[in-house]
């Protein structure tokens, strides 16, 4: 593991900073009770850390009240609870061909029940969503939009305030998948006309894996889903309507909600922008460097602008899969094969066909000299005889 190459930081970042792991070790050795139960110092400290860590996703999303932040597993876990919740019978849904099983699974179930229809509005050659494809696409019972941030497979950045705009002006709700954005780029519900969010903690905000959540905006009729505890008003039999209990039921996860904390606060000490650029200065370096050896193809990597570090690519003639093979036992690196989850995007690429692509990403803790061993590695395959 020392000698490891890690190129999977869009499946999960890895290593956290060092801040992260000492954070949730020493918290959930002294803190580690439930929140918001009971009145001894250590639920009210901990509670206070939960509050704490609302308001600063808040903050970092541009929400407004910090009490409709709420936590989950995961994004895939709150993009379920906000898709189910917000469609009816009768209902159009109009999202892209860019997005995740997290948000294809719940609207291809929620059409097999026949609760709604849905379009999936293609990307042009460079990987982006034309917002005027989205506006065609609306109907009068079209009742949201949504649309992945970032591709988790080209690592494209979309244009959601031009996206957000037109949703207000045709009375749709707008939900975001950040999975692949918070943390890494700025995310600004008011700004780009989100109404909800989802997102998730053991990417780009350096938290571990198991926690996640969501952010919605007021007047988003949002239903809750899931109904238990809340340690608030335990005589009343019906689940609570208001934030965060709405879409909070049972103990959350303390360990996770504290590695968040921690991660996030990192982020702001280090700059998001600056850790940005940085990842994005290696990025170009391994698509130049991928771009001179023969018989590679790369996907959707023309320019930094509206980029996230995500590099898909193959090599004629070999399987992704025996690639991604080859690069962990000969080489040691570490990277993504496959359809990633996301198997509209290979429709589009045209890569569905031949099992998909390899996957690069590039994280805070990668240097130049991984960069420099990955393109070696990747000319060493690609002139294996085929």
């Amino acid at each position: 593991m020392n000698n490891l190459i890690y190129l999977d930081n869009a499946a999960t970042t890895f290593p956290k900073p060092e801040e992260v792991y000492r954070f949730m070790d020493h918290f959930y050795r002294t803190r580690g009770v439930n929140p918001g139960r009971s009145g001894f110092d250590a639920a009210i400290e901990t509670e206070e850390m939960v509050q704490e860590t609302r308001r600063m996703l808040t903050g970092f999303f541009n929400g407004g009240d910090p009490n409709r932040l709420t936590f989950s597993y995961n994004a895939t876990d709150s993009l379920n609870n906000l898709i189910q919740g917000l469609s009816e019978p009768g209902d159009h849904v109009v999202t892209t061909m860019l997005e995740h099983n997290s948000v294809l699974r719940p609207l291809h179930h929620l059409m097999l029940s026949g609760i709604v229809t849905v379009t999936h509005v293609p990307f042009d050659g460079r990987g982006y969503i034309d917002p005027e494809d989205i506006r065609r696409s609306i109907r009068k019972e079209t009742k949201m939009v949504v649309v992945n941030h970032c591709s988790n497979v080209i690592g494209t950045l979309q244009p959601l305030e031009e996206i957000g705009r037109i949703c207000k002006e045709m009375d749709v709700w707008f939900l975001v998948d950040t999975s692949q954005s918070a943390g890494a780029v700025k995310v600004d519900m008011k700004a780009m006309g989100i109404d909800a969010l989802a997102f998730t903690g053991h990417k780009c905000l350096m938290g571990p894996t198991g926690i996640g959540g969501s952010y919605v905006m007021e007047n988003v009729p949002v239903r809750y889903t899931r109904y238990g505890g809340t340690g608030v008003r335990s005589a009343q039999e019906t689940h609570l309507e208001e934030f965060p209990y709405r879409l909070e039921v049972g103990t959350l996860n303390i360990m996770g909600v504290s590695g968040l904390h921690a991660g996030v606060k990192w982020i702001m000490e280090q700059g998001m922008e600056n850790l940005h650029r940085k990842e994005m200065q290696l990025w170009e370096k391994l698509v130049d460097g991928l771009r001179q050896i023969k018989n590679v193809i790369i996907y959707c990597a023309e320019s930094t602008e509206n980029h996230n570090p995500v590099l898909s690519f193959n090599i004629n003639g070999l399987d992704s899969g025996d690639v991604g093979t080859m690069l962990d036992v000969d080489y040691n690196i570490a990277c993504r094969t496959g359809l990633q989850c996301a198997p509209k995007v290979h429709v589009g690429l045209g890569t569905d066909k031949i099992h998909g692509t390899v996957r690069f990403s590039i994280g805070a803790f990668n240097t130049e000299e991984h960069i420099r061993r990955a393109v070696e590695a990747v000319a060493e395959i690609a002139s294996l005889p085929k």
